[in-house]
């Protein structure tokens, strides 16, 4: 509404000069001359406070957009939880986030811009007629010549915007995955090399830039460029008219207004197909994104207590009461298998003989919990850090501080610890999240290199303190650190993501070279 009450107060502007002129100075009559100019003082008041108005609707209405899309990729995020980053990458989100829901925002605004706009072309064309059927026919036929100009380069730029938005969402997966790690690959000696990958894959990104930016500045160049020219083509025209004696020169001054007005509207236009290009290529991500499908709650009760969890893919079986290993050739091999085993994607695990698939999911978050070395840490003081969702006991905190060997960190339970762990090193932040699964305590606990992050010292004390801890209770860990595998009651070596071998350490030492091989490499780098 405000849109086009503002474009019709601007069409009607040169109206009004044109009856200024033509009755009032022209034959210098004052009184008419007078109102007229009062006329045109009025409209261009209005024209002022629809101006702001309308830019604080778009405002509004590109902010709310913006907001609600994001509000909705958050709920969704949020309902996926510890699933999202095994089925969306991070940089797809962190791109989600900061460019498609604004992108999303702005395109919302063509719907009012775009009408307004419309509007404004028909009144200047019937305003036009009246005063010369000629100037509006090339008014109408103009317009939609300049839309089949634009068409063609707005259908290359969302092909190519296609294909920039799939790479940028890849490449800031692969800068949120290194800086993530880059404490681990400076370590390994890897920096280098994902920085050479890093650049690589920039400067593909960027050549990509390029192609998206070529018909967009031609858009750019056309939507100011071709409105000009058509304000040059209208007035040669009505000049001739004016000098033909066929239109006044209040008139003529009318055309010039009504045709400079129109160079808004037309340019209007034009962006707004520029916007909603690049708003379809944002809303397919984001719709991609929220048809992630949600875990099913429901399903069958869990075992009534205490149960052998098996996962047939790989052949390995953790029994309650049981600390169990997982040595892998690769370590991704034996992350997946305890994601089947807590049930994080599809999955062909059994618990108790029955498919984890066709349990009730609140039951089994309750009884088996997976300790990702990854895994978040909230905001909050370290007390409520450690006991998570659960009420903080400040004797048990202590306790699973202690098996986590994280006195250093627990100066006093009160301590503030920031997002994601930022004010703690990576060896501190890790041991936080071991306290964090200790405390819960769970019925089977499936943890992921649980000591990568610190020294020898403290990854023999936190082997034994987590077996002592966890007597009773069933425990798998994903390692390779030979300290930890001695602890282990049973050892699976997977080769190819299946069990080569099972038995103690020990025995594994001495009947699989593979695994020797394994458990030596891993000695050599810890004496580097």
């Amino acid at each position: 509404m405000f849109g086009s009450l503002w474009f019709l107060s601007l069409a009607f502007t040169p109206y009004l000069i044109s009856q200024a002129i033509d009755r009032g100075l022209h034959p210098h009559r004052v009184e008419a001359l007078v109102f007229w100019s009062a006329a045109v003082l009025v409209t261009g008041v209005a024209s002022a406070g629809l101006g702001i108005m309308r830019h604080r609707s778009m405002t509004k209405l590109r902010l709310a957009a913006a907001l609600r899309t994001a509000d909705l990729v958050m709920t969704h995020a949020t309902r996926l939880g510890s699933a999202l980053p095994r089925r969306v990458t991070a940089g797809e989100v962190v791109t989600i986030g900061i460019s498609d829901v604004w992108t999303i925002g702005r395109a919302m605004n063509v719907g009012g811009v775009g009408a307004a706009s419309a509007v404004a072309c028909v009144v200047i064309a019937i305003l036009l007629d009246r005063t010369s059927p000629k100037l509006a026919l090339v008014v109408l036929i103009g317009v939609p010549v300049l839309a089949l100009i634009v068409a063609p380069l707005l259908r290359r730029t969302q092909r190519a915007g296609s294909r920039y938005r799939e790479r940028q969402g890849r490449l800031n997966a692969r800068l949120v995955d290194v800086l993530g790690g880059l404490r681990i690959l400076n370590g390994l000696g890897g920096k280098e090399n994902h920085l050479r990958r890093y650049e690589g894959q920039s400067a593909a990104l960027r050549d990509q830039g390029y192609r998206v930016g070529g018909p967009s500045s031609w858009i750019g160049a056309l939507g100011d460029g071709l409105p000009v020219v058509f304000l040059a083509v209208v007035i040669w025209l009505a000049a001739r008219l004016a000098a033909s004696g066929e239109i006044t020169v209040g008139q003529l001054i009318a055309v010039y207004g009504y045709t400079a007005m129109l160079v808004i509207p037309v340019n209007v236009l034009i962006f707004c197909g520029f916007d909603v290009t690049h708003g379809l290529v944002a809303a397919r991500r984001v719709t991609d994104f929220l048809r992630v499908p949600l875990d099913d709650p429901s399903g069958a009760p869990p075992p009534d207590g205490p149960a052998v969890l098996a996962d047939p893919e790989s052949g390995v079986v953790a029994e309650p009461g049981r600390l169990t290993a997982l040595a892998a050739s690769t370590p991704h091999d034996a992350i997946a298998v305890v994601d089947r085993l807590g049930r994080y994607g599809p999955t062909g695990a059994t618990w108790d003989g029955r498919p984890l698939e066709e349990l009730a999911l609140p039951g089994l978050r309750e009884r088996i919990l997976v300790a990702h070395q990854d895994a978040d840490l909230f905001a909050g003081p370290l007390r409520d850090v450690v006991a998570g969702p659960a009420d903080p006991d400040d004797d048990r905190v202590r306790a699973a501080i202690a098996t986590a060997v994280a006195q250093d960190v627990a100066t006093e339970l009160d301590r503030e610890v920031e997002w994601s762990g930022r004010n703690l090193s990576g060896g501190q932040r890790q041991r936080l999240r071991l306290a964090r699964a200790v405390y819960a305590d769970p019925e089977m606990l499936l943890a992921v290199e649980p000591t990568s992050a610190v020294d020898a010292h403290t990854e023999a004390a936190i082997a034994q303190r987590l077996a002592e801890a966890r007597a009773g209770r069933g425990t798998v860990v994903a390692t390779t650190s030979p300290v930890l595998l001695d602890r282990a009651d049973v050892v699976h070596y997977l080769v190819d993501g299946r069990v080569a071998a099972t038995g103690t350490h020990r025995e594994l030492l001495a009947t699989e070279p593979g695994y020797r091989t394994l458990v030596t490499r891993v000695f050599g780098e810890e004496d580097e």
